[in-house]
């Protein structure tokens, strides 16, 4: 009799070890708690971080207005008439709200002072590319040009129909961001070569520091109605926010 009660009590714990492995498993599935920090730049701007793969990001838009050297970065305001954007071939930055970070020409990337802060530096193409394939875009996609990926973009915008960093949630083309890279990425919109400005909130380029020509260089967009990730090249002198990575 004993031994048939030992038998009763272990086919009634058979499912009940089943259901406490199948949750342990479950738990192992969910995303990794992020490892954040902060940095300071030269004007004393405070920016979280996190590390994305082995990578340290900011998870905000860049609005230093000094190289890394204390010297100036030219400031070219949004009532400028647009010529003084579009004739500048030298390191400018202009913004539409501090909150959204500046926007910054390609000649404040490339300019030898840096503008990033100490012990980082701007990412070129191949680390954004190595960010896009640790949220799971193939090397292929990520080698290619214009819309690439299925969720990518998702995972670095900010989360949530945020009506203040992106198009608004009751626009039905509205795609929700995750943020489950920890990236946090908003809609900044840009300042175009001609001078003019973009739509604030409805997409976001940041700059590589990779460029294909004298005038062309790599630039990364999401937009509010896309899931995935743009590359493509531009002009110089176009205004995109600009992410730091760490040496």
């Amino acid at each position: 009799m004993k031994n048939n009660k030992t038998i009763v009590l272990f086919l009634i714990l058979i499912p009940v070890l089943v259901l406490i492995f199948n949750s342990c498993t479950e738990d192992d599935n969910t995303p990794p708690t992020l490892v954040t920090d902060s940095i300071t730049d030269i004007d004393g701007n405070v920016y979280k971080t996190v590390k994305i793969g082995n990578t340290w990001w900011m998870t905000e838009n860049l609005k230093t207005q000094r190289y890394r050297n204390g010297d100036s970065i030219s400031y070219i305001p949004q009532n400028a008439q647009d010529t003084a954007w579009s004739n500048c071939k030298t390191g400018a930055y202009c913004a539409f709200e501090e909150k959204y970070g500046f926007l910054y020409n390609f000649y404040s990337i490339s300019d030898p002072r840096g503008i990033a802060p100490q012990g980082w530096h701007i990412p070129d193409d191949d680390e954004w590319k190595e960010l896009e394939m640790f949220l799971g875009m193939t090397k292929e996609e990520a080698d290619s040009m214009n819309w690439r990926g299925n969720d990518q973009g998702n995972k670095l915008k900010i989360e949530g129909g945020n009506t203040t960093y992106w198009a608004k949630s009751s626009d039905q083309y509205t795609i929700f961001g995750t943020n489950e890279s920890g990236f946090t990425a908003i809609g900044s919109a840009c300042r175009i070569f001609t001078g003019q400005w973009g739509e604030i909130t409805h997409s976001g380029f940041w700059w590589t520091s990779s460029w294909l020509s004298e005038n062309e260089a790599c630039y990364r967009g999401l937009d509010y109605d896309k899931s995935n990730v743009f590359r493509y090249y531009g002009p110089k002198n176009y205004g995109f926010s600009v992410r730091c990575v760490k040496d």
